[in-house]
């Protein structure tokens, strides 16, 4: 079986074109700049509005594009700093931190489209997403086209000469399945569109669509950003320009990243590393674990060889494949949800990314708001699982999956 790329490679891979420091040390070291006090750990600038020095500066900041000190909807000291990480982790020219994932991904389509384009998107997004395509954009003069995305074909032939975006998500919540970002990238810029893709679930530890070909990443920073469960926040990555764009919209609907969350990213963002590494790790062995019990249909990993699409994990995942990942109960929706309600280590809540191994079911918890019918053709059955690895011993979380899955637990 071939090993999983190691932290060590997936550093010296990133980090050739940046000089000397790595990844760790740049996380730690690089939001020095816009840390404009003598504090090592930056202070919380918790105030709504600066005082302008004179009536000149307030006419310059007001007409500035995301001034740091005029208002705190417009910017502040501690959006800047976190934002210096985000553009760090992505490779790109600037970064936009906001208010929550759905935020990031709102600014980045609408800043991106008018009435009259249309949108490539694939059948399987995370919930709320796939909502805005369908249902919001077409609404505002947007048509969406959905595809499989695990069919790059499918891609070309959606296109159209009013395409303007080609939005992706890779792996897809919560099936694991993959889209080929550079082959997709290249299909939207022969159209003259634009490559925006989510990577919250790899995050760019272990995958760099920048470097793929694509113009701007989204993520929901609540999850693997941040890492701690502690805060509700998104960014979007990408060249000065679009990022502009971005903001643009954002002074208009308002979805601020608060001085108080932004500062509890910046923290969380100093141990990103470290985290991914212990996540990657216990996520590939439980995801070994569960292919091996006889209670389990089947594992949606990428880092599985079983995984249909194992080989494109290999090459775009160059980091690692991450602590996502689902499964399927071979009785179906009854065994899923007692398993769900017997674990003892594993916490039955939504979201992700976080140190504590989170499990819950899909098609009752998370995929409510789509119909049966849309849950099939995403591929989201009632016996299917999801669990985010965390970073706990790993023995023990899979000790706690083995009595869940057996039977034993909370009402054993």
């Amino acid at each position: 079986m071939p090993a999983a790329p190691t932290p060590s490679d997936a550093r010296s891979a990133r980090d050739a074109h940046v000089g000397p420091h790595g990844l760790q040390t740049r996380l730690i070291h690089a939001a020095e700049a816009a840390n404009q006090t003598p504090a090592v750990a930056p202070p919380i600038f918790q105030t709504s509005t600066y005082r302008l020095r004179t009536p000149e500066e307030g006419a310059e900041l007001a007409s500035a594009i995301a001034p740091a000190t005029f208002y705190t909807r417009y910017g502040s000291p501690n959006e800047k700093q976190v934002e210096a990480l985000l553009a760090e982790l992505e490779g790109t020219e600037a970064a936009l931190a906001v208010g929550s994932g759905m935020a990031a991904i709102t600014v980045a389509l609408f800043s991106s489209v008018r009435a009259g384009d249309h949108v490539v998107a694939q059948r399987t997004h995370y919930t709320s997403a796939l909502t805005l395509l369908t249902d919001t954009l077409p609404r505002y003069g947007v048509e969406t086209t959905l595809v499989d995305q695990t069919d790059t074909a499918a891609f070309a032939r959606a296109m159209r000469p009013n395409t303007r975006v080609v939005y992706t998500e890779s792996p897809t919540n919560p099936t694991m399945d993959l889209t080929d970002l550079r082959a997709v990238a290249a299909i939207a810029h022969e159209a003259g569109a634009l490559a925006i893709t989510d990577n919250t679930f790899a995050s760019p530890y272990n995958q760099r669509p920048i470097e793929l070909g694509c113009d701007l990443v989204v993520h929901s920073a609540t999850k693997y950003l941040n890492g701690h469960a502690d805060v509700t926040a998104g960014a979007v990555m990408g060249s000065r320009a679009r990022i502009d764009d971005a903001w643009e919209y954002l002074r208009l609907y308002g979805a601020v990243l608060h001085p108080f969350e932004a500062w509890l990213l910046r923290r969380g963002l100093l141990t990103y590393p470290l985290r991914m590494a212990a996540h990657n790790r216990n996520g590939l062995e439980v995801a070994r674990f569960l292919e091996g019990h006889p209670a389990v249909a089947r594992v949606h990993y990428p880092g599985l060889e079983s995984h249909p699409q194992h080989a494109l994990a290999r090459a775009q995942m160059s980091g690692g494949f991450g602590g996502m990942l689902s499964f399927e109960m071979r009785d179906g929706y009854d065994a899923a949800y007692r398993a769900i309600g017997r674990t003892k280590v594993c916490v039955l809540a939504v979201s992700l990314g976080g140190v504590e191994t989170l499990i819950t079911h899909p098609a009752s918890m998370v995929h409510t708001h789509q119909s049966a019918a849309q849950r099939d053709e995403a591929g989201i059955s009632p016996g299917l699982v999801r669990l985010s690895v965390g970073i706990e011993d790993v023995a023990d979380i899979t000790a706690d999956l083995d009595q869940a899955l057996a039977g034993g637990g909370r009402d054993g």
